[in-house]
């Protein structure tokens, strides 16, 4: 498949992604939006604060990589935020959740359909700028993805709304798996040498598979499980996960898809025999 169809393919499921979030919060009345998510610190206002913040930001790296880096350097506005001991995440999600509901809503639409376009006209083969790794479209739009349905996850738990999962768990699923290093280097262990594999049941009870299918490790489990695993979205022993051999069983706990600083995951909730 060309990569400007991958790409496109991408981008129509991330809006897929993005019109189920949406359905959980526009007809939500202000003190919805005011209520506490699983994240410390943030209600639903914040969460989509942050896509909307994070949807900025990804624009501008498709659009404009040389002022994407001059916003992220020391003069530009990460950099003075940093500069003062301001985490820019957590500014950006205080901001965007300070205005109106309707307000917010808005921007997250225009931002998102602005992203959809960036990523659309962007070289198929450009590294573009990010706060991690810089990043090609395609990869960019599966973050975007992720996010939106990590972050989501966060606005359904809050709401006491259960959301179908579907096959668009694959892509984080795989990105998952291609973080592997990642989430070692982040906690100050070299890289394993020995793959991975992952047997994984879909949504609709097909096995997905990613990785050598002679890989000595395994982690195997529902897929909805392993995504919420890795976006930290749930405490792995919550989880229907199993994993064998030592590299495998050393990396669910540290598990982490996406850019920053170690998260501190979820809690335990106990998970039904």
């Amino acid at each position: 498949m060309a990569a400007a169809d991958v790409v496109a393919g991408l981008l129509a499921d991330l809006a897929a992604e993005s019109a189920v979030v949406d359905g959980l919060v526009a007809g939500l009345v202000a003190e919805e939006w005011a209520r506490a998510t699983p994240a410390e610190g943030w209600t639903v206002a914040h969460q989509i604060a942050h896509l909307a913040w994070t949807d900025d930001w990804t624009a501008l790296a498709a659009r404009d990589p040389d002022g994407f880096r001059a916003a992220l350097s020391g003069e530009g506005r990460c950099g003075e935020l940093a500069a003062a001991g301001v985490d820019p995440v957590e500014a950006g999600a205080q901001e965007g959740a300070a205005v109106a509901p309707a307000q917010l809503l808005e921007r997250w639409r225009t931002g998102r359909a602005e992203v959809a376009a960036a990523l659309a006209a962007a070289p198929a083969d450009a590294r573009l700028p990010w706060f991690g790794p810089p990043m090609k479209p395609a990869s960019m739009a599966t973050a975007r993805l992720m996010e939106t349905w990590a972050h989501g996850q966060d606005v359904a738990d809050a709401l006491g709304a259960a959301r179908e999962p579907t096959d668009r768990l694959r892509h984080i699923a795989h990105l998952g798996l291609r973080t592997l290093g990642f989430a070692f280097a982040l906690h100050g262990l070299p890289a394993p040498d020995q793959p991975v594999r992952l047997e994984l049941t879909g949504p609709d009870g097909s096995l997905w598979t990613f990785g050598p299918a002679e890989a000595a490790d395994v982690v195997a489990g529902p897929a909805l499980d392993f995504c919420l695993l890795v976006t930290q979205r749930r405490h792995r022993d919550d989880l229907a996960l199993t994993a064998t051999g030592p590299v495998a069983t050393a990396w669910l706990p540290i598990a982490q898809v996406f850019a920053g600083a170690p998260g501190k995951g979820r809690a335990p909730q106990g998970r039904p025999a």
